[in-house]
Parts: C-alpha cells; sequence; structure tokens
C-alpha cells in the first residue's frame, strides 16, 4: 500500500464524533476524492472511511464512520491521517507530491551534485525546497521557473539554476 500523508486530526467538533482537520493537500476539495484513510493508531495502522466532509475556514469538519462519539474522536487528536496514491488521482503536469520530492538529488545545469532535497514547504508566494549540502548551511531554493530547471522523479533528480546571491547564504 503506497500511503501519502494527507492531513492532520487537530480537535473534535460537536457530540457525534466529527473531527476538525487541517488539510496537508494544495486543495481541500482532494479530500472529497478520498473514501478511506489510514492513521497510526496504537502503533498500528487503522483505517477509517469518509461519511462526510464539511468545509470551516481552511480547515475540515469530518465524520468517519468509525467515530460515533466526542470520547472516540478525542482518542484520535494529533493524528496524522493517510490516504493511497491511487484513490488521490492524477497530478496536473509540473505538480509534485512532497513525498515524492524528498530525497531527490539537486544538480546544477552541468549535473554537478549540490545536495539532497529535505523539505518543501509554502511562502504563500511559492514553494520552497530546502536543499541540504555537504558542509554548508542549506540552501532556501525558491521553486520557479528561473531556478527549477527540470524534476525527474523516476532517474531521481532535481536539475537547478542558483540564482546570483543565494550561494552565499
Amino acid at each position: 500500500m503506497d500511503l501519502l500523508e494527507i492531513g492532520k486530526i487537530i480537535n473534535t467538533h460537536g457530540l457525534k464524533g466529527e473531527v476538525k482537520v487541517v488539510p496537508w493537500t494544495d486543495n481541500a476539495d482532494d479530500m472529497e476524492a478520498v473514501s478511506t484513510v489510514y492513521v497510526d493508531f496504537a502503533g498500528e495502522k487503522k483505517k477509517l472511511t469518509v461519511q462526510n466532509i464539511r468545509y470551516q475556514k481552511n480547515n475540515l469538519i469530518v465524520k468517519f464512520h468509525e467515530i460515533n462519539s466526542i470520547d472516540e474522536a478525542e482518542l484520535y487528536k494529533g493524528l496524522v491521517i493517510s490516504a493511497e496514491r491511487a484513490e488521490l488521482g492524477e497530478l496536473e503536469e509540473g505538480v509534485y507530491y512532497i513525498a515524492d520530492l524528498i530525497g531527490l538529488r539537486a544538480e546544477d545545469e552541468e549535473g554537478k551534485f549540490i545536495g539532497t532535497i529535505k523539505d518543501v514547504f509554502n511562502t504563500g508566494a511559492n514553494d520552497i525546497y530546502e536543499i541540504e549540502r555537504e558542509g554548508k548551511k542549506p540552501l532556501l531554493l525558491p521553486v520557479i521557473d528561473e531556478t527549477v530547471l527540470e524534476v525527474n522523479i523516476p532517474e531521481g533528480f532535481v536539475k537547478i539554476h542558483i540564482l546570483d546571491g543565494l550561494e552565499e547564504l
């Protein structure tokens, strides 16, 4: 089973077992395509069936078939929700799952190894690749056309161009 993390249960909601979820997808609507999710519960993967989803600001209110009271919902607070990759559907061209980017080699235009992608985070304007480098501070590379020249997940690399001034950071 190829699971990807898609959100986190942050709180209970109401008395009937609903939970408040922070989605980790670019679009909260992506969660509606998912009928089954998994959580690590007491050391084992537990399957939860999505019964209903409502929107509340930037969060989701989710009712799972297996959780039917506030007391049961309390036990799930803080747990990360994962879904099967196949259930999430195809991504648009140029869009990647963070899990697929972490660990890729970052190379310059000539193929010289720069470092390894350690994390990806969003600033609001664009994503940032945190590239871990040997003996240097991590490189924080904005994901824009001028810096990310190619992403090749099957071959395990990202071809990048480091803009003047970024190297010294």
